[in-house]
C-alpha cells in the first residue's frame, strides 16, 4: 500500500512539473485532499454519522477556520487560521465552485507572474482577504472557511493583466447560454455582483462577500503596481468555461 501511494505522489510530481502552471494544479489538488479526508465530504467514515458528524464539522471548522472573536482575543497560535482556512471548504458545492474559478483563471495569472511569485500572491491576498473580514466582524463567533478571497484576488489580477481574454460564462437569465465576453466585461460585473449581495446580505458572517471584494482589490492592485501599464497582455487564449458558482 506505501509503495502504491509512494509510486503515484511520484507521477503526480512529474506530471506537475511539466505543466506551465504547477501551483495551480498543486493548490487544486491539496484543497481536494483535504476535503476528501474532512468531515465536510461525508466520506471518511471515522468522524460517524448524524449528530456525531455535524459535531466533529463543527469542531473541524473552528479549529481551522477563521473565528474573528477568537482571532484578536485567543492565542497567538489563531494569527494562523486565516492561512489554514484557505484550504477548508464547507460542501461539495463550495469546493468545486472555488476550484472551478481557480482552474479557469490561475494558470494563466501564474504562468505570467511565475511559480513562486504566484504562491505568494495567492496565500498573501488570500490570507489579508479573510483578516480584513474578520476586522469587520470582530466579535463573531462563526467559522469562515474557503478559498474565495485568494482566488479572487486572481481575478483581480487576471483583469489587469488579461482584459481582453474572452471567457465562457453561463448567465441566468438567458437561460444558461454559453456565451463568450472579454474579462473586461465579465469579471468587473462579477465584482458589482459582490458588492450588490454585501449590500443586501444581513450583518454578521455567511458568505463572505466582504472576503471576495477585499482579495478583488487586492489581487487588481498588485498586478498595478507590480507590472505597470507597460506589461499588460491585451489579447490571450480564452481560458477554460467558466460556470455561474461564485467562490
Amino acid at each position: 500500500m506505501i509503495g502504491n501511494w509512494n509510486t503515484t505522489a511520484a507521477r503526480t510530481l512529474r506530471g506537475l512539473r511539466g505543466t506551465s502552471a504547477p501551483m495551480t494544479y498543486a493548490l487544486i489538488a491539496v484543497c481536494c485532499l483535504v476535503f476528501v479526508l474532512g468531515p465536510a465530504s461525508g466520506l471518511t467514515t471515522s468522524y460517524g454519522t448524524g449528530a456525531a458528524l455535524a459535531t466533529a464539522q463543527r469542531a473541524y471548522f473552528r479549529g481551522w477556520g477563521v473565528v474573528p472573536a477568537d482571532l484578536f482575543d485567543g492565542p497567538a497560535g489563531e494569527l494562523l487560521t486565516p492561512a489554514t482556512a484557505l484550504f477548508v471548504h464547507g460542501s461539495w458545492v463550495h469546493l468545486l465552485g472555488n476550484m472551478l474559478f481557480l482552474f479557469v483563471f490561475g494558470a494563466m495569472t501564474e504562468e505570467r507572474m511565475g511559480r513562486v511569485e504566484f504562491t505568494l500572491f495567492y496565500l498573501g491576498c488570500g490570507y489579508l482577504a479573510l483578516l480584513g473580514y474578520a476586522v469587520a466582524n470582530a466579535t463573531s463567533q462563526q467559522s469562515l472557511v474557503g478559498a474565495s478571497g485568494a482566488i479572487s484576488a486572481v481575478l483581480g489580477a487576471f483583469l489587469y493583466l488579461f482584459p481582453s481574454a474572452r471567457v465562457t460564462s453561463l448567465l441566468p437569465f438567458l437561460f444558461f447560454l454559453p456565451l463568450r465576453f472579454p474579462a473586461w466585461v465579465v469579471l468587473p460585473f462579477w465584482a458589482a455582483l459582490q458588492w450588490l449581495a454585501l449590500d443586501r446580505a444581513p450583518s454578521g458572517p455567511g458568505v463572505a462577500y466582504l472576503a471576495h471584494l477585499i482579495g478583488f482589490g487586492l489581487g487588481f492592485g498588485y498586478a498595478w503596481v507590480r507590472y505597470g501599464r507597460t506589461t499588460r497582455v491585451r489579447s490571450a487564449p480564452a481560458p477554460a468555461p467558466e460556470g455561474e458558482n461564485q467562490p
